[in-house]
């Protein structure tokens, strides 16, 4: 990371002083006040963790380095810190868990407050208010993204977002309206039978326990027989879907989360993205201390590996990892037990894909797995609903770099140690050679437009 956790904070607390410390003006071109105050966020949260203990988590790892990131940008004289900014806030959403979410939406109200009409500083602030549960203010957020966002293919999974929090919010009203608890657009619902509050203004947590409550009482009251009850709990197990946080484990995806289409745009959106080779080349560098592969592959927002990863450390950096079933009992295959972020599992037909996750899926070996809308992207008519090619079944990593630049987030995707041995089919060596940007001794470069 360059420098320690210790030493990091005692970098930005020297630059942006203590908690409580008055917004100063800015002396002699300084950094903006805003910057400083999203410094001193950053160092509460960096005492936070070097009172935790030992830090073991990656995602964690990567916020530290961003956050001295942002603390060399706003030690440089005419450097611009809005970038790490927002890449700083991206990390620390990405570490999980309420802290990181509210140092989250802490850099995106600095971000906006530095440049009001940045859509990426209003699309991280509805992101981790999201996270927070707090919708009707993720909603606002959002919609005031997508007046700053111009390309209307990369709104549309935030528009899907934006929906599926509204339809969640709809179905709290019209259960308030059937049990009886007066305006929907209140406070909640107070009876004789116990005091309930429920609103789709709550946070997503707290209008779960109401909304359970809700509907035990009117259960008890009137029988689960009564038309309003069963419409009740109908409505309550539909917020419940539209919900996505804090949603039970399926057994069948070993405990990880899953994700589809929207999730997936989600996790790539705005990233630097590298597909790394699986090659004894191209594993020895990577594992050499001080190598310049090793420093490159680094620098990416998120690595990704294919398949059985033979030559690679067990512990190289895997972020997404994607593997491709083959054979007629694809299920009897080695485990997947290489930690990544997410995974995704491509196959046909849909029981094989089912059983192969049951059999191969290592629980706690990914935070995230691909769900069945994933399973088949070169030839889901949803999808990029092409013809199954005669000539054989195309490489997992042919079938990642199509996914990717179908969903068109990610900020650049290169390929790294695609020479010689892994080299691609030539039909799709032809499909990257169209769209390479550049090329050179270590990786092609795509543009995705």
């Amino acid at each position: 990371m360059g420098q320690t956790l210790t030493g990091l904070l005692t970098s930005v607390r020297a630059i942006a002083g203590r908690p409580g410390t008055p917004t100063r003006a800015r002396p002699g071109g300084g950094p903006d006040p805003a910057l400083l105050a999203a410094l001193r966020h950053c160092g509460d949260h960096l005492a936070e963790l070097a009172a935790s203990g030992p830090l073991t988590d990656a995602r964690r790892t990567r916020l530290i380095a961003s956050i001295g990131a942002l603390t060399t940008a706003c030690s440089t004289p005419g450097a611009d810190a809005f970038d790490a900014l927002l890449r700083t806030g991206q990390q620390a959403l990405d570490s999980g868990g309420d802290a990181g979410a509210r140092l989250a939406l802490a850099l995106a109200d600095e971000a906006t407050a530095l440049r009001a009409r940045s859509k990426g500083a209003w699309r991280l602030r509805g992101n981790a208010l999201d996270a927070l549960g707090r919708s009707e203010e993720a909603i606002t957020a959002y919609e005031r993204h997508l007046t700053l966002q111009r390309n209307t293919a990369a709104s549309r999974d935030v528009e899907r977002r934006i929906a599926t929090l509204r339809a969640a919010g709809d179905r709290i009203d019209e259960a308030l309206e059937l049990a009886g608890a007066g305006d929907a657009g209140g406070d909640g619902d107070t009876d004789g039978a116990g005091a309930v509050r429920l609103s789709r203004r709550l946070p997503v947590a707290e209008a779960r326990v109401a909304f359970t409550e809700l509907v035990r009482l009117r259960t008890t009251e009137r029988g689960a027989a009564d038309p309003a009850v069963r419409r009740l709990a109908a409505l309550y197990a539909e917020h419940r879907r539209l919900s996505d946080r804090d949603l039970m484990a399926d057994p069948l995806l070993g405990g990880a989360e899953p994700i589809g289409v929207p999730g997936l745009r989600r996790f790539l959106a705005g990233r630097t993205v590298c597909l790394v080779a699986d090659t004894p080349h191209t594993a020895e560098q990577e594992q050499r201390p001080g190598s310049a592969l090793a420093a490159l592959i680094e620098g990416y927002d998120l690595v990704v590996r294919c398949d059985a990863v033979r030559h690679a450390a067990p512990a190289a950096r895997t972020d997404l990892h994607a593997v491709s079933l083959r054979g007629n009992t694809p299920w009897k295959g080695p485990r997947w037990d290489r930690r990544a972020t997410a995974r995704l599992v491509f196959g046909d037909p849909l029981p094989h894909w089912r059983l192969a996750l049951r059999s191969r899926l290592v629980p706690g070996a990914q935070d995230r797995i691909g769900d069945a809308t994933l399973r088949r992207p070169l030839h889901d008519p949803a999808l990029l609903a092409e013809a199954v090619d005669a000539a054989g079944p195309a490489s997992t990593e042919y079938t990642v770099l199509r996914l990717l630049d179908f969903l068109g987030t990610p900020a650049r995707v290169d390929l790294i140690g695609f020479e010689g041995p892994a080299a691609l089919p030539p039909r799709e060596r032809e499909w990257i050679g169209a769209r390479a940007g550049r090329t050179d001794d270590t990786a092609v470069r795509i543009t995705l437009g």
